[in-house]
Order: structure tokens, then C-alpha cells, then sequence
């Protein structure tokens, strides 16, 4: 996870972080790591739910690392789910990679590249 500006590109990731609740909608182009709690909208290049981390709402990204908690759907192009991470809702995504992981209780539906 990165959590320094990219000087060349002029891109700082968001961080919400542990301990910390934000509710609203996020939006960037950039980075969003999550290690506390969001409610809300997040929409972002890529979205990092970190262990600890829990999101209820709606995630919008092209690539999504789920570590923690997503209570609710999320749109990707590539949704990463790594071990320990749970996931309720839909995700609907163009690439798919789950990483040992039995904590998922969402709808999965595999897009076309390009829709």
C-alpha cells in the first residue's frame, strides 16, 4: 500500500485511517485506502480495503484489494480478494482473483472487458 505523493503525476492517495469513521462519498482518480470505516460512495483508480478496514456503501474502481470488510456492491474492472477478507452484495467485475479466501457471501457477476 502506497502512502506518499507521486511528485510526478501530482497524486496523493485518500487514507482513512484505523480508529477513524468517515461518512460521505469519497472521489479521486488516484489511490483510496481504507484501514477504518467508510460509509458512503467510494469511486478511485483503486481501492484498498486494508485488514481492519470495513466499508459500507458502494465501491466504483478499476481495481479493488479487499483485505477487510465490503458490506454492500461494488463495480470493478479487477477485484483482488485476498484471505481474510468478507464481502456481502454484488460484485461485478471484468477479472477476478481470490486469494484462499471462504469469508465471501456475494452475488459474483464476470462482465466483458469493456462494458
Amino acid at each position: 500500500m502506497l502512502a506518499f505523493t507521486n511528485s510526478a503525476q501530482k497524486i496523493s492517495p485518500t487514507v482513512v485511517g484505523a480508529g477513524s469513521r468517515f461518512i460521505g462519498d469519497i472521489k479521486t482518480d488516484g489511490i483510496v485506502q481504507i484501514h477504518g470505516l467508510v460509509q458512503g460512495t467510494i469511486g478511485g483508480n483503486t481501492v484498498i480495503i486494508a485488514r481492519g478496514g470495513r466499508v459500507i456503501g458502494r465501491v466504483n474502481a478499476k481495481s479493488l484489494f479487499l483485505h477487510g470488510v465490503m458490506d454492500g456492491p461494488a463495480t470493478v474492472d479487477i477485484a483482488n480478494i485476498f484471505a481474510d477478507a468478507e464481502m456481502t452484495g454484488t460484485l461485478s467485475y471484468t477479472m477476478l482473483n481470490i486469494n484462499n479466501n471462504n469469508g465471501l457471501e456475494c452475488k459474483l457477476v464476470c462482465r466483458k472487458a469493456g462494458k
